[in-house]
């Protein structure tokens, strides 16, 4: 693994999993967006990991007129890194999933590096009053869904908008196996260190949210690719600033985010975005570990700098 002197902090803002009668907290429009992206960025996260929803019944889009306003705003009004998904949700097309990191061009784009079962069909089961009709069948459905994430899908990616465009890859893998698909394209020439591995935990068709999960991971990651990449780190639900805390303890990076989970703490809801980062960005200072500004990550993960983002 490749050590740095300061931990990076990712905020993953909505995703794709979680939907509108969850949490009145998840940010759905442009403007909840902007806002809840610049207070992370406030807060002390240096990279804003994007999804867009639909602003009137907050389901997940791929349209890059949903995202433009608010990868715009957070490009230019603030300094962070943009980061936008690949993956979007299991339910689209690959070419909708690539459109708008195909139109924006950010210096970082999420790549999932192999499929799997995503169920997170379970929530459907807690009581709750659904506030569009889309919700129930979109959560009962994940349960009977692949998430494909084929070589095919994996390399045309690297090509289109790394190789052709300067982006570079947050590779997350939910399972060992995604080490390994990672060690393949790397093989074939389709991505230069340093390589930023964000292993995931904690959902239900991955990895259990064990910590010895993450220790196993670190060591095959340091057999396959030595001091070439860079470890993150996150745990679905409850279990997330638990991993946030071992990654960085691992010397690694943290990623925190509503779409990851809707907590601050047993029992206690998050009220946005800020209020997970502030809290990760406090138990990183108790540990006498200094957080990356957004230029200092892109000095790290060496980007391409924030004025090639196409807004």
């Amino acid at each position: 693994m490749r050590s740095t002197p300061k931990v990076i902090v990712s905020c993953a803002l909505t995703g794709s999993i979680h939907t509108p009668s969850m949490s009145s907290a998840l940010p759905i429009t442009a403007e909840e967006m902007i806002r809840q992206g610049t207070d992370a960025v406030a807060a002390g996260a240096a990279v804003l990991h994007l999804h867009a929803r639909d602003p009137h019944d907050g389901r997940p889009t791929p349209d890059p007129e949903v995202y433009r306003p608010f990868v715009k705003a957070l490009a230019t009004d603030t300094d962070a890194v943009i980061n936008i998904t690949t993956g979007g949700a299991a339910t689209m097309a690959v070419e909708d999933r690539l459109a708008a990191a195909l139109t924006f061009e950010p210096e970082l784009a999420s790549l999932n590096m192999g499929s799997i079962n995503f169920s997170f069909a379970p929530a459907a089961a807690r009581p709750r009053e659904w506030r569009h009709d889309w919700e129930l069948p979109y959560v009962r459905g994940s349960h009977g869904v692949i998430f494909a994430n084929t070589f095919d899908q994996i390399e045309t990616t690297l090509r289109r908008l790394g190789q052709e465009r300067g982006t570079r890859f947050e590779f997350e893998c939910y399972d060992l196996g995604h080490l390994y698909n990672l060690a393949h394209v790397v093989d074939q020439g389709l991505a230069e260190p340093p390589f930023f591995v964000q292993t995931i935990f904690g959902v239900l068709g991955g990895m259990g949210p064990e910590l010895d999960n993450l220790a196993h991971l670190v060591s095959v990651a340091d057999r396959l690719f030595g001091d070439d990449y860079l470890l993150s780190a996150f745990a679905a639900g409850k279990n997330q600033m638990r991993f946030a805390t071992a990654a960085a303890l691992q010397g690694g990076n943290v990623r925190v985010g509503l779409e990851d989970s809707l907590y601050l703490g047993p029992g206690r809801r998050a009220a946005s975005n800020a209020e997970q980062v502030a809290k990760v960005v406090g138990i990183l200072e108790a540990l006498d570990l200094e957080v990356a500004t957004p230029d200092e990550a892109r000095d790290i993960l060496r980007l391409k700098g924030r004025d090639t983002v196409n807004v």
